[in-house]
């Protein structure tokens, strides 16, 4: 996919960013480049600088220095008001999936529909069809009427996938989509990411603290006749998956699964399951 991915559009670029909390440093010149349908997995020990990265690639934090592409556009010194136009084109799911408490499952996921700043409004009656098959994507089309509180961790995590994909963005930005999950919902929560990124051709960055969801990414796509998740042999399966490992806000490797387990850096394997 080397070839085919040189001539894709960029969808998110840092260059030479930097960022500081006083004396805390989140991010230290990070410098990479992701493309259109690419899924990049962001790996870390707390404090390493994956959230701070994730939040200035939508503007939510403005680095010191550096600057920042997004979906074709410089937005190192856009306006709040031109920043929630380009946001609205991004996918993001949270931490525990940041949906709304006080809306129902089905208002949450229209959200993004309904609060888009592109200049075009969706017809009432095509939000309803669009949140309706945004939920029954994540297999919860039966929830449309239920609070957050009411749903399992795992189900609200779903939810929030439905959300962050329901305008179709070329990017979703996906924080800990498995934290605090148990092993086998945590993987149904990125065989649903997989089957985003293959259905539509989705770009995904992912900060993960499993290197599971990395493999997943890396070496599974989803079979729309099955409906199921399959393996594909390394180097011939068409996947464009990436993997980057941040500490105290530097990027300290860049490169395929293959090249992140042949690595010798102490810090970069500890990530890795061998």
């Amino acid at each position: 996919m080397g070839a085919a991915n040189g001539q894709q559009q960029s969808v998110l670029r840092f260059e030479n960013v930097s960022l500081a909390f006083d004396e805390t440093i989140a991010l230290d010149r990070v410098s990479f480049e992701q493309k259109a349908g690419e899924t990049r997995v962001v790996l870390g020990q707390a404090g390493s600088g994956k959230t701070a990265l994730l939040k200035t690639a939508i503007g939510l934090l403005k680095p010191d220095s550096g600057r920042v592409w997004l979906l074709g556009e410089e937005i190192t010194s856009l306006s709040e008001h031109d920043l929630f136009s380009l946001r609205s084109r991004v996918g993001v799911l949270f931490q525990e999936g940041g949906l709304f408490d006080s809306l129902t499952v089905g208002e949450n996921v229209a959200y993004p529909l309904e609060n888009q700043q592109t200049g075009v409004s969706v017809a009432p009656e095509e939000v309803e069809r669009r949140v309706e098959d945004a939920l029954r994507f994540v297999e919860l089309e039966q929830t449309l009427d239920k609070f957050p509180g009411e749903l399992s961790g795992g189900m609200r995590r779903r939810v929030g996938i439905a959300r962050a994909s329901v305008t179709e963005p070329p990017l979703v930005l996906y924080d800990s989509p498995t934290a605090g999950l148990d092993p086998i919902t945590a993987n149904t929560i990125v065989a649903l990411i997989a089957k985003e990124r293959d259905m539509r051709d989705t770009a995904n960055l992912m900060v993960t603290y499993r290197y599971q969801d990395g493999e997943i990414m890396a070496n599974f796509r989803y079979n729309p006749e099955s409906g199921h998740l399959v393996h594909v042999a390394a180097g011939s399966n068409g996947l464009s998956t990436t993997f980057m490992v941040m500490e105290e806000g530097r990027l300290v490797f860049e490169g395929s699964q293959k090249e992140l387990e042949e690595s010798n850096d102490p810090y970069v394997t500890r990530f890795v399951r061998h």
